[in-house]
């Protein structure tokens, strides 16, 4: 049965089992394939409808959702292009989540979409792979946390390093001590991003800009926005920090593997030009840990030089050597600067795509490369040193209530204003 639109708002798991959607999912056989919906189809989402078709014995793509009518018509001709069947075709998300013939859902939308989006997939009974970052400020992370627990809902987190074999190979060697005890690490995000132009043109008639725009607080549209630079704008985006830069936090954290800070500082700017962003193109952030050991995050936006041959990517300090990531591997060094090699270990990996099926047919933790709680520690990084580069000075943290201490101010960034009917739901 399928759940009207007016039946899904305001969703909870009694409302979705009363309108006869399977809000526990299915059990899948051996030959039974995972039926996807693809969410927000430009960028990314490209990249997913190639995900689901690449991987035919294991899933099918059998609905697009896009609320540009442009993207979403073109995409579905490529689709019934390459897998000979035309997917049904969704404007509004909500609509994709009420339809019961979707065991999962893949989240591509612009950040200030994806926890909600996850959230109410989740409370539907389908099962969630959701782009970087997991979410777009610290309270709906949590959020999506808790839902996926209290739905027993499979959500992997879009940051594909952790499905690859050189940081799979590389945390077990950090974690053998090969470097000794860690003290810090080190992300960059070395990137060259050129101004935007101001720009102010009515929204296409085939565009939905009111639902593009969904939990954010109205506002004009901009061409600015659309597709990509949405991103320098806080109210969808969270800078590069949190754009390509969420990729390295990920590693950064996930070695630390300290959990959240106990301190934050940032600081930067949007140098070298005028335009009509928000974010800065340059930024430095430091997070301190309960034990005094530390993760520093380096965005530059403009020319600059790399760092042990490194522009996009990672370091880590031990003591006994340090580490540096390279194109296909990690390369470990002692105190001398001389190489220390790292065991060729295996791992039951398949990549992000093929992992993400296999967890949605197992349902067993082990079996998720990038978790739900560890998504939402990766992108609360970036979120809490946006938050102390806004607020502009060092902020104390309580990584258990997930609150600053004492800054009213700071904790209002946590969250944010939503608009009705697009209001994450407190579920933690």
């Amino acid at each position: 049965m399928k759940l009207s639109r007016r039946q899904f708002l305001g969703t909870s798991t009694a409302a979705v089992v009363a309108a006869g959607t399977v809000a526990t999912g299915r059990v899948f056989g051996a030959n039974d394939r995972i039926r996807c919906c693809c969410i927000g189809l430009h960028g990314r989402g490209g990249s997913h409808i190639g995900g689901v078709l690449q991987n035919k014995d294991e899933a099918e793509l059998v609905a697009l959702c896009d609320v540009d009518a442009k993207v979403l018509e073109a995409r579905a001709l490529d689709v019934e292009k390459a897998s000979g069947k035309k997917p049904k075709l969704y404007k509004d998300l909500r609509d994709a989540m009420a339809d019961a013939s979707i065991d999962a859902v893949f989240i591509a939308t612009p950040n200030h979409w994806h926890s909600l989006a996850a959230i109410w997939a989740c409370q539907a009974g389908k099962d969630v792979y959701v782009e970087k970052p997991l979410s777009h400020n610290v309270w709906e992370g949590r959020q999506l946390v808790e839902a996926a627990k209290k739905h027993n809902r499979m959500v992997m987190h879009g940051t594909q390093g952790r499905s690859s074999k050189k940081w799979l190979r590389a945390m077990k060697a950090m974690r053998e001590g090969i470097i000794g005890d860690l003290y810090m690490a080190r992300a960059l995000c070395f990137k060259n991003r050129d101004a935007i132009g101001p720009q102010d043109t009515p929204a296409p008639a085939d565009f939905d800009w009111d639902l593009w725009q969904g939990p954010a607080v109205a506002g004009e549209f901009s061409p600015l926005y659309v597709h990509y630079n949405w991103h320098w704008f806080w109210a969808y985006g969270n800078g590069d920090i949190g754009n390509q830069g969420v990729h390295q936090m990920d590693i950064a954290a996930w070695g630390m593997n300290k959990g959240l800070p106990v301190k934050v500082e940032s600081s930067g700017g949007r140098y070298t030009y005028k335009d009509g962003a928000e974010t800065p193109n340059t930024q430095t952030a430091s997070f301190t840990y309960e034990d005094g050991t530390m993760l520093v995050f380096e965005v530059r936006g403009r020319a600059t030089n790399d760092e042990s041959g490194v522009k996009i990517g990672n370091l880590f300090y031990g003591s006994e050597g340090y580490g540096v990531e390279g194109e296909d591997t990690f390369k470990f060094y002692d105190k001398g600067n001389k190489g220390i090699p790292v065991p060729e270990t295996e791992f039951d990996t398949l990549g992000e795509y093929r992992n993400f099926f296999r967890l949605v047919r197992t349902r067993k933790p082990e079996d998720n490369y990038a978790p739900v709680e560890a998504g939402h520690v990766s992108s609360a990084h970036c979120h809490l040193a946006n938050v102390a580069y806004r607020i502009g000075h060092t902020l104390k943290f309580d990584p258990k209530a997930e609150t600053f201490i004492d800054d009213a101010d700071a904790n209002k960034l946590l969250t944010r204003e939503y608009r009705e009917p697009f209001v994450v739901p407190k579920i933690a």
